[in-house]
């Protein structure tokens, strides 16, 4: 699980940096372990998520569609871990005090 979701975050990192090189910086990765997991993704999904020429690369219609749906899921699990951290921050449950009975 932890391999699909890792692919699923490089791959939003490559998309929105607009290339490898820039993404594998940004991860503090190297561009080669960034082009073997998009690899591998491709390789799990069956289809080709990037068109690919020596000077640049893009997005083909399934890669297009595959990043929108990826940003909304990684959207979620985020705004899952927000609201566990928000329920651990925020004082809960019966708050005892004791004070003389003239307060």
């Amino acid at each position: 699980m932890s391999d699909r979701l890792n692919g699923v975050v490089t791959f939003v990192h490559a998309v929105e940096a607009g290339s490898f090189a820039l993404a594998a910086e940004r991860m503090h990765l190297s561009r080669s372990a960034v082009g073997k997991t998009i690899a591998r993704l491709e390789q799990r999904l069956g289809v080709r998520l990037f068109q690919r020429t020596t000077r640049r690369q893009s997005l083909t219609d399934a890669g297009h569609a595959y990043y929108e749906r990826c940003v909304r899921a990684l959207a979620e699990l985020d705004a899952g871990a927000a609201m566990l951290d928000a329920g651990q921050r925020e004082p809960s449950g019966r708050l005892r005090v004791s004070a003389p009975v003239l307060f």
